[in-house]
């Protein structure tokens, strides 16, 4: 059977490109500052992540960010554990 080629789709758009050269450049010039706290940020990962957050505030091709895991079933089982503990110690 022949396998068949995915499409080629760009899954960022050249304006989120241009707004991550962007926050890159001032990183190495040492201009970039992080949100809040305002201090100078080091990490390239981090420069990356500022320039895709201010693209997709500008409405530029960008996918979502990654959602969070949520911790409901890790500390529901955490506290299980300590119950059982508990109640072992008392005996």
């Amino acid at each position: 059977m022949a396998t068949q080629k995915k499409s080629s789709t760009r899954k960022y758009g050249k304006a989120a490109s241009t707004s991550v050269e962007r926050e890159m450049r001032a990183m190495k010039e040492g201009k970039l500052t992080s949100g809040r706290s305002k201090k100078k940020v080091t990490s390239r990962k981090q420069a990356i992540a500022i320039g895709l957050s201010e693209a997709r505030k500008a409405g530029a091709k960008v996918p979502n960010p990654p959602k969070k895991k949520s911790a409901k079933k890790k500390s529901a089982k955490k506290s299980s554990a300590k119950k059982s503990g508990k109640k072992a110690a008392k005996k």
